[in-house]
């Protein structure tokens, strides 16, 4: 049976989900997730919360939010009620739940390493119990050989022998192989998907898998979500944040969703050491993983053995990547992630939950929050190899400096404005503007094959 959904949750689908009922519903302008922390937070500043937008007195307040969104647009969005009954209906008949951030139920692990960076709603099916379990995640390329297949499927046999979760992303190649593996071996796992969760929760191999409580799905995105580039590299940052450490059996170099999530773990957000294939042969890709501080993977044989790679010393955590760009998206810092998550035994408060809780909900898992200056712009942002311009003199040029650098970190590779628009949590138009303006000024040029905007060459080198 799945739990009933809090007003709070109702609200924040009614803001920022698509509700997809059956064959793809078109979508009402819906918030995205820059636009949705910044209400929040005006929510939270107020002291009233998601659910009172859908309360009889709900019209002064959508006026009292007018400065963060337009009234009309809220009211568009709220009054989406019928089709949220509609598909509330169709996921109660699959058993898929829903949580958001301001459930007490929500992933712990997710709220104290992601902060306001954590999904504002997560969707999911099996006992969500597992996301706090933690466990080895494991993660890798889609297409690769038989060899690699057969290795991963050992190491996830091996988690199972240990008792300990697998956690994975759920793509076809070494993601599918790892949770093979656990599974067939009894084991427990955490699948973390970037589309379909409703059609994967259907799949009569894993129903059973669901309702035993052995294998746990989850997704940030609606359960008929079709694959999207932007959501796939967006989700990898879940897989390590509910892991205590990390395997990358095969990577690419410089591209692809496991090369950009493995980069993302070792450089900014630090949350568990990172291992990476060590036999079978060395790729470019492992290797300049193992140059920016990966650690080889020890081959364990046994689960006495296997119970050493979580001993490794974590790297000391940094703020989350987006906290740079909290200039133009209006949220305070979201602070530091703790590298480790308190025991069982202990239940100290956590941080604030992004969105306000009544008093009763809230008091387990909140503390009082108390507003941080806003940082100047990270120099970690912008690449040595192109230094943003030079003391910026309005607010305006501050806010682009900090644009610049998180652009030029992203477009190592090339993207598509779409996927940079999802990168940072911004409107199409927004990212278009913002990489019009960086062709503009010769920072970066769009190519046609493959099709994307990238940095210049001359840009890559010092």
């Amino acid at each position: 049976m799945t739990p009933a959904l809090s007003p709070n949750t109702q609200a924040i689908l009614l803001l920022t989900a698509p509700l997809i009922a059956g064959r793809g519903t078109p979508s009402a302008d819906l918030l995205s997730p820059g636009e949705y922390k910044r209400l929040a937070r005006h929510l939270r500043e107020i002291q009233r919360q998601p659910a009172d937008l859908v309360s009889p007195e709900a019209a002064d307040l959508m006026r009292a939010c007018q400065p963060v969104v337009d009234e009309a647009r809220l009211q568009s969005l709220l009054g989406r009620g019928f089709l949220l009954s509609q598909v509330i209906e169709r996921w109660q008949a699959r058993a898929i739940w829903v949580v958001s951030r301001a459930d007490a139920e929500y992933p712990r692990r997710l709220k104290v390493r992601l902060r306001e960076d954590a999904p504002a709603v997560l969707y999911g099916c099996g006992d969500m119990a597992l996301l706090e379990s933690g466990g080895l995640a494991v993660v890798g390329s889609r297409h690769v050989d038989d060899s690699l297949i057969d290795y991963t499927m050992a190491v996830g046999r091996l988690a199972a022998r240990a008792g300990r979760t697998l956690v994975s992303g759920g793509a076809k190649g070494i993601d599918q192989a790892a949770m093979r593996g656990a599974l067939e071996a009894g084991g427990k796992v955490s699948g973390v998907l970037a589309d379909s969760l409703e059609k994967t929760t259907m799949n009569r191999e894993h129903r059973n898998l669901l309702l035993d409580g052995q294998l746990v799905l989850i997704s940030p995105y609606d359960p008929s979500a079709g694959f999207n580039v932007g959501n796939a590299m967006q989700r990898n940052k879940l897989i390590y944040a509910l892991a205590d450490a990390s395997l990358v059996v095969s990577s690419d170099l410089n591209k692809g969703g496991t090369w950009t999530g493995a980069v993302e773990q070792l450089d900014k957000l630090k949350f568990v050491p990172v291992y990476v294939r060590s036999t079978g042969g060395s790729t470019p890709g492992l290797d300049a993983l193992r140059s920016k501080g990966a650690l080889p993977w020890p081959n364990p044989q046994d689960a006495d053995a296997f119970e050493a790679v979580f001993e490794a010393a974590a790297p000391t955590p940094v703020p989350p990547p987006q906290s740079g760009l909290e200039l133009f998206s209006e949220d305070g810092p979201s602070g530091v992630a703790p590298t480790t998550l308190p025991g069982p035994e202990t239940t100290p408060a956590i941080d604030a939950p992004n969105e306000p809780v009544p008093p009763s909900a809230a008091a387990p898992i909140s503390e009082p929050h108390e507003p941080t200056p806003e940082p100047a712009p990270s120099a970690a942002l912008t690449p040595e190899a192109n230094p943003a311009p030079t003391t910026a003199s309005t607010p305006a040029d501050t806010l682009f400096a900090a644009v610049r650098g998180a652009i030029q970190e992203l477009l190592k590779t090339p993207m598509k404005d779409a996927e940079v628009a999802a990168a940072l949590d911004v409107s199409n138009a927004q990212a278009k503007a913002w990489l019009q303006r960086l062709v503009d000024e010769g920072v970066i040029e769009k190519q046609k094959k493959p099709a994307g905007y990238i940095v210049k060459q001359s840009s890559l080198f010092e």
